[in-house]
Parts: structure tokens; sequence; C-alpha cells
């Protein structure tokens, strides 16, 4: 059991916390070294930890953990607290809705704010079109749930994935995800008729970036037109910015071009924004970047500040193809989960967190590029807003991936009380998600400790 804290006032995106870097102990300290000796002895080693330091309290850009030691926090529970820990119209709403009830399932007996979220997202998705909307637990089960929605509608079996591609666990959802180890090793067999494509990915396209976007369209139009045939594919998923992937941002013409296509051919678009939506990416969808207008959906982590919830939103005759009782979950929607969303939406649009992820960028991006100029082990600077990345390589003219720099430069980064996280199909960039609403100050810090790590390879 961690020790009972005091009342912490709230603060701008959560308690109020000292919004300052401050190490006591070593990392991590001794009371998390004795609760990761307790999780090793319950908890399965297949349930990894990036840093195992455990937190008793967060809120702006720090984790104050069970030793006392406050790090700057670059990472967001992946993406989830981009409203920051504990902000306080989310805490407001949950406190209140947990005093009146926890559940019903709103499958049994509804309540108003599961509608009040799926109108939010009809509202806020790219597209003026009539939309619905149906909520879940997780971004895994919105993946599958688009997908049965489109096969439905279609009456298609095949669906086309990218290289690089993450879009969750589940079966199906592992079936999409490109990357072996460490989510598909030894998990087979797979789901049937998922198909994969190359991605439009700049920095490692054979010809170069200036004609990534043309060649890998043709690619992926010639081998869906040759081995699967169009009328064949229900659906094509696709990450607007790639997450687990490396934060692949598709060279410029590539999306407006498979939505193209997929209009053309009756072909269900699926925008999985479970990491790049809700204003990580400077808009409030990353899709909008170049004025795609999916037919369908996908949104979690920061829909709910921190709480599981995620969605489904789509044109409406598509939605509505579905029997009645095909859709649903017992936790779909949760009541506490829904405020928290509501709560999250409200401070994003009040507090203008678009233009906070584009300002974290206006810090972040020149700071991330003199580093690049530094160190010839920086491959690559990229990303948009505040989803951004560097991809490290052997050296200067040598793509060869190099996730040895990379995990030593994420441990001299922990181990100075900033949290780092790693990612990409060679396990070879570094990405970095800060809460949106943390102060230039923290985020200013982070960049030193990032700089002096990489001084120290």
């Amino acid at each position: 059991m961690t020790r009972d804290l005091p009342e912490a006032p709230p603060g701008p995106g959560g308690p109020a916390l000292p919004q300052h870097r401050r190490l006591v102990t070593a990392i991590p300290g001794p009371r998390s070294t004795e609760l990761l000796a307790r999780r090793t002895a319950a908890v399965p080693p297949g349930v990894s930890t990036v840093l195992p330091v455990f937190i008793e309290r967060a809120g702006g850009g720090i984790l104050l953990d069970v030793d006392g030691n406050s790090l700057i926090d670059f990472g967001s529970g992946i993406a989830v607290t981009s409203v920051g820990n504990s902000a306080p119209r989310v805490v407001a709403r949950v406190t209140d809705q947990v005093a009146r009830f926890t559940h019903t399932c709103a499958m049994v007996t509804p309540y108003e704010s599961y509608i009040a979220v799926c109108e939010a997202l009809n509202r806020l998705t790219p597209g003026e079109h009539e939309k619905r909307s149906m909520l879940v637990s997780s971004g895994a089960e919105a993946v599958e749930n688009a997908v049965k929605i489109a096969r439905s509608y279609t009456g298609r079996p095949a669906v086309v994935a990218f290289e690089h591609g993450y879009h969750g666990r589940t079966l199906l959802t592992m079936t999409l995800t490109a990357k072996n180890l460490p989510y598909k090793h030894r998990f087979g067999p797979y789901a049937p008729e998922v198909y994969r494509m190359p991605m439009a990915y700049p920095f490692r396209w054979p010809t170069g970036p200036d004609r990534c976007a043309e060649e890998a369209l043709a690619t992926t139009i010639e081998a869906i037109e040759v081995q699967l045939g169009a009328d064949q594919v229900a659906a094509i998923v696709i990450e607007p910015i790639q997450g687990e992937g490396g934060f692949i941002v598709p060279a410029p013409g590539f999306l407006p071009g498979l939505a193209d296509y997929c209009a053309a051919h009756g072909i269900v678009l699926i925008a999985d924004e479970i990491q790049t939506g809700f204003a990580r990416t400077g808009q409030m969808f990353a899709s909008e970047h170049e004025g795609i207008v999916p037919d369908l959906v996908t949104t979690a982590k920061g829909i709910a500040g921190g709480l599981p919830l995620a969605g489904v939103t789509g044109r409406a005759e598509i939605m509505d193809s579905v029997h009645v009782g095909g859709l649903g979950g017992t936790y779909g929607g949760n009541p506490l989960a829904c405020e928290a969303a509501l709560g999250a939406i409200e401070t994003i649009e009040a507090d203008d967190l678009c233009g906070r992820a584009r300002h974290i960028e206006e810090v972040m991006l020149p700071r991330l590029r003199a580093l690049a100029a530094r160190h010839g082990v920086v491959g690559e600077v990229r990303g948009r807003g505040a989803m951004l990345a560097v991809e490290l390589v052997a050296g200067p003219g040598d793509k060869t991936p190099n996730p040895t720099a990379t995990a030593e430069v994420a441990r001299r980064c922990h181990a100075a009380g900033l949290l780092v996280l790693t990612c990409g199909t060679y396990r070879n960039v570094l990405r970095f998600l800060p809460p949106l609403v943390i102060d230039d100050a923290l985020l200013l810090d982070g960049l030193d400790v990032l700089d002096r790590a990489f001084e120290a390879l």
C-alpha cells in the first residue's frame, strides 16, 4: 500500500504538484524496488514495464513516485493523459458520477452521458456528413468493431493493413499489427483475410522520399487489384501517423490517394486515430492535416483523460448497417468513463489544447533538429504537434537501425528523471508524447536531459 496523501488543491492540468524535476534517490528508489519484487512475484513477465518506478501522484507534466522523486513525463501513459493527470474537469465529473452510480450497462438501462459522448464524437470527427458512434472500452475493441461494421456494410471479407502498423493485441488486431516481437510471437495462427501493403515511409523508401507517396500508392493499388480484387476488400485500415511503428508520417499525398481509391471502389476507409486523436498532433484528429474524411474513425487513449473508453464513429449508413444487438459490450461506455470523456473534451476545447500541441512542436522541433545536427546517430526527426520522434541509425549516411543506442539514451533519460518511450519496428525510435498541459520550463528541462543523454553516448 502507498502512504496516505493530503488533499492537493487542483491546478491547471491536475493536482498542484510542483512542476519541476527532482531526484532524491536513484531511479528506481528503494520503495519502488520493493514494489517491483512484489510485482515480479504476482504478475507474469509477459506484462512488461518500461520504467519500474511506482507512481503515487501525477499532474501537469510531473510523475511523483513512491520514493518522492519527481519525473518529467514525456509519455502521457502512451498518449492517454493529454489533458494532464487528474485534470480538474475530469475529476469533478467522475467524482460526481461515482457517487450517483458506477454501472448499469448501456445496453440494459442507458444514461445520458453515453449519448453526449457519441454526440461529441459525431461533431468532432472529420466530415460534415451524418454520423453515428458506439462506445467500447479499448482501442483494440474499437478496431475490431470497425472491421465488423465494414464487413457487415460491404458484404466483403478482405481487410488491408500496412507495414509498421499497430492496431492492438486481440486476435484480429494482432493480425493487423505488423510487428512480431513482442506482439505476435508464438500467438498464431492469426485471423484470415488480412493483407499487408507497403507503408509510405519516406525515410526508408528505396527510391527516396520524393517518390515515396506515388510509388507506395501504386504498389498498394496494384497488389489489391491483382491479388485480391477491389470488390473483395471491405476495408483499408491505417493510422494517419503510425504510432508503435515509429511515428511514421506518411509521405504527403499518400493518404488522399488512398481515400480516393477507397471512394471509387466502395471500400471503407478506417482511420485508426487511437494514438493521434484528441489534439495530439495539433488538430483534433490527424486526418485533418491532409483533409482526409474517413468513413470510420476509431478513437481511444486521449478520449477520457485516463479512464478506459474507446469509440467507433462513422457514416450513418455504414454504422446503421449492423443488425440490432450485433454491437456492444458489458463495459462499453461505462458512465464513469463517459463523464471523464466529457470533461476531457471540454478541457481540450476550452483550453485550446490543439493550439498548445502546436506550441509544443514549435518548442521541441528546433531542439530536436539541433540535436540531430550534432549527432550523426540521429537519422531523422519527425512528427506533428506533441507527437514527435527521432529515429536512431548507425551513423551519417548509414540508415542501419540502432536499437542499442536508442535503449541507452532512454536508460540515461530515465536515470536522470525524464520518462521517454521507445518504439519502431526496429526498436530504434525515441518517441515524445508530453501532456499537452506541460509548461515550457519543464519541457525545456526535459530537452536538456535528452541532450545530455546523447552527449554521453
